[in-house]
Parts: C-alpha cells; sequence; structure tokens
C-alpha cells in the first residue's frame, strides 16, 4: 500500500500536467463539458483510494480517462431521460465499448486545440472565456482562479457553471473552426492568452506588481497551442513576446516588493535561457514573412532584451516597429506606448504631441497608462506642475497598490 502523500503527490502533478489533455478526450467523446468534469473529478477521487491499495497503473491518464467514461455510463443510467434521449442506445454503446479498453497503453487522442477554441467562442463574454479556459485547459481550481479575479469563489463557481451551460445550450460545436472563420477565431483565443499573461506580468489589481502563476500558466498554455498548430506564425509571435517579456520577471521588484522601473533594473539578472528561447523563435517566424502585431510586440521586446543598458537602447528602431504595430493594429494603447519610444528616439514635444493626438478618446479618459506616460514627459521636459497633476491622475487610477506607490514616491521626490 503506497503512502497517501505519494498519492496526492501523484494526482497533483496529473491535474498540472495532463488535466486538459484528459479532459478534452472525455470531452470529445462524452459530448458535454459539464459532464465530463464532473466524471474526471469521481475518477481522480476514486483514484485517491485504488490506487493506494493496488499502486499506480501503468498509465494512470488511461486508467482515470477509462474510469471516468464508466462513470459517464453510469449517469447515463440514472437519467430518467436518457431513454428518450437515446432511443437506440448507440451513444452506450458506443461508450461502454471506449470503456472496456482497459489496454493502459492507449493512445489518449489531443484534443485540447477543440477545447481551447470551445472556451474562447465568442458567444461567451471575455471574463468567462478566461476563467474557462483557466480551468478546463489549466487544470486551476475555482478557488484559485477567483482569487486570480479577486473574487469570491462562490461567484466564481457561477460564472463557470453559466458559461458551461451555455455552451451547452447554445449547442457551440467541440471542433475547430473551419478555414474561413480560423483566424478571427484564432486571434480571440491568443488574446486570453495574453490577457491571463499581462494579468500575471502586471497586475491589474492587488499588493503585487507579478503573479509567477498566471504568467507561467500563459506561456504553457501558449506552448500547448504553439505545439498544435506550429504553421500559425502569431501563435509563435505571442509565445516569444511573452518569453522576452517574462524574462525580466525577477528583476521588476525588490526585495521589499517594491516596483522597479526597466530603466533601472539589474540586466545581468534576466532570464538568458528565456532570452535565447523568444529570439530563436522570433527569428524563425519573422523568416515565413506573415508579420502579425504579436510578433512586432515581440521584436519591440527582443531590442531591450538584446540592449547592454538602458542608454544603448535603439528607440528609433522601436519607435519604427510601433508605428508599423499601429498601421496593422490601430488604437490609441499603442500610441501611449510609442510615446515614450519617441520621446528618446525624437523628442519630448513629438511625443507629447503624439498623446495629444489620442488623449481625448473615450478610450483613453481612465486610461492609467496614459497619464503616467504624460506625467513622466512632463517632468523631463521641466514642467512641474503639469507633471504632478497627471501623476496624481494616474495614483488615483491605479488599482495595484505597488504600482500606486511607486508613483507615489515619485510624486513626492517632486513636491519636495
Amino acid at each position: 500500500m503506497l503512502p497517501p502523500f505519494k498519492i496526492e503527490q501523484a494526482i497533483n502533478q496529473i491535474v498540472r500536467e495532463e488535466w486538459g489533455r484528459i479532459l478534452a478526450a472525455l470531452v470529445a467523446s462524452i459530448g458535454d463539458l459539464q459532464l465530463a468534469e464532473d466524471v474526471l473529478q469521481d475518477a481522480l477521487e476514486q483514484a485517491l483510494t485504488t490506487w493506494q491499495k493496488q499502486g499506480l497503473p501503468k498509465s494512470p491518464s488511461a486508467w482515470l480517462i477509462t474510469t471516468a467514461r464508466r462513470r459517464a455510463i453510469d449517469k447515463f443510467r440514472r437519467d430518467s431521460r436518457f431513454a428518450k434521449l437515446q432511443p437506440e442506445l448507440t451513444y452506450l454503446v458506443e461508450l461502454e465499448s471506449q470503456a472496456d479498453n482497459t489496454d493502459e497503453e492507449m493512445i489518449i487522442p489531443d484534443k485540447r486545440l477543440e477545447l481551447i477554441f470551445t472556451c474562447c467562442h465568442p458567444a461567451l463574454e471575455e471574463k468567462s472565456r478566461i476563467a474557462l479556459t483557466l480551468r478546463t485547459l489549466g487544470g486551476l481550481s475555482t478557488e484559485e482562479i477567483a482569487k486570480a479575479f479577486l473574487d469570491k469563489p462562490k461567484t466564481m463557481a457561477q460564472r463557470l457553471s453559466r458559461a458551461k451551460n451555455k455552451i451547452s445550450l447554445a449547442g457551440i460545436p467541440f471542433k475547430l473552426p473551419d478555414d474561413a472563420h480560423l483566424q478571427q477565431r484564432l486571434s480571440t483565443v491568443l488574446s486570453v492568452i495574453y490577457f491571463i499573461f499581462n494579468e500575471g506580468y502586471t497586475a491589474s489589481s492587488g499588493n503585487r506588481i507579478v503573479r509567477e502563476d498566471l504568467a507561467e500558466e500563459a506561456i504553457r498554455l501558449a506552448r500547448i497551442v504553439h505545439s498544435l498548430m506550429p504553421v500559425q506564425t502569431e501563435v509563435a509571435g505571442l509565445l516569444a513576446l511573452m518569453l522576452l517579456h517574462d524574462s525580466r520577471r525577477q528583476t521588476r521588484m525588490d526585495h521589499s516588493g517594491n516596483m522597479i522601473p526597466l530603466a533601472e533594473q539589474n540586466r545581468s539578472k534576466w532570464s538568458e535561457a528565456k532570452i535565447v528561447e523568444g529570439t530563436r523563435l522570433l527569428k524563425t517566424t519573422l523568416a515565413k514573412q506573415q508579420v502579425g502585431p504579436y510578433q512586432i510586440q515581440a521584436a519591440i521586446s527582443a531590442i531591450h532584451a538584446e540592449s547592454s543598458d538602458w542608454e544603448s537602447t535603439d528607440w528609433r528602431q522601436i519607435s519604427a516597429f510601433y508605428e508599423l504595430l499601429y498601421s496593422l493594429q490601430p488604437s490609441a494603447v499603442v500610441r501611449v506606448n510609442q510615446s515614450i519610444a519617441v520621446s528618446y528616439a525624437h523628442s519630448i514635444e513629438e511625443a507629447l504631441t503624439l498623446l495629444a493626438s489620442v488623449e481625448n478618446e473615450d478610450a483613453m479618459l481612465g486610461y492609467q497608462p496614459l497619464y503616467a506616460a504624460r506625467a513622466d514627459l512632463y517632468q523631463r521636459l521641466g514642467k512641474r506642475e503639469e507633471a504632478i497633476a497627471d501623476l496624481q491622475q494616474a495614483i488615483e487610477l491605479s488599482e495595484n497598490s505597488a504600482q500606486a506607490e511607486f508613483l507615489q514616491t515619485k510624486l513626492e521626490l517632486l513636491q519636495s
């Protein structure tokens, strides 16, 4: 008999590494996301006792799928509606045939791509797409997802339940979109992954700048999609972008949790492995000459990664890349980011003109980075009062306490 803690360790590892693959295979055969998750959870609970007595099976994942399918059969048989819903019992026979396959060398079909496209369907609202992706592909618990959103577990459980019900009631198919809709739907998938990463890389709220768990989960999800769609250049671009950004993670805060801006970070402590992987991936995908927004952003990040210090940064090239990005993805947010590069590549006055061209757009009225960027420009230009006013506004709009404290320090230095 194995010690309980070893069984728990084995199950936790499976949930971490194989949850998405197992769940996707179950959804493909059962046809219902909620039922698939329920029976997989039942199978995990049964594994706790069975594996302790009998030892780990040769293929734990195959054992879980077989056990979960049998649980699904039991649930169907107990459902009073089943005879009406499946008059010929063909579905049950197929399930029983699959469940009777006790070959522990069975090949588990990789249906994770279908699962992530289902979870990121445009019929679901953005927050639900993100939460469902973290739950189904990442295997994160409801409590972990609630913590990421600063929600109550009960509230997040209800959100996840509504999302699964909508998938079922709306008949959202568990399959890849056709070629005509693939790029549009893929864009939604990538935006969900990038949102998860950004929430981990620069938390929008709370008291920490970095949420390592979310940043790592986003990179893991991007690796999955890239392995399943290797010819899609923007998938590779997003993965490269996140790796290059994440290479700076350990230098973005001091030991007290205070924010360290890019100009002051110790570049010798940036992750060389992530920089090498990210730049190699970027060069490979750029060579295919199918450039998209994620690849351009990755190229900007690569310039920072390859610069020995802040002063040697090629700001003119970064500014040019932002102009190219704006031509593909025109938005005020791009202009705000570009303004900093322009201020170093050309002049602060030109950067302020760039901000003035977008500052009155509705989306910018409560956009904290606009005020923070403009305050920096005013401060460097010697316009103290204007810088103070924008810093105060940026602090007021900051929901992340670490970020607010960083700006507050800058404000106090200006006021002293």
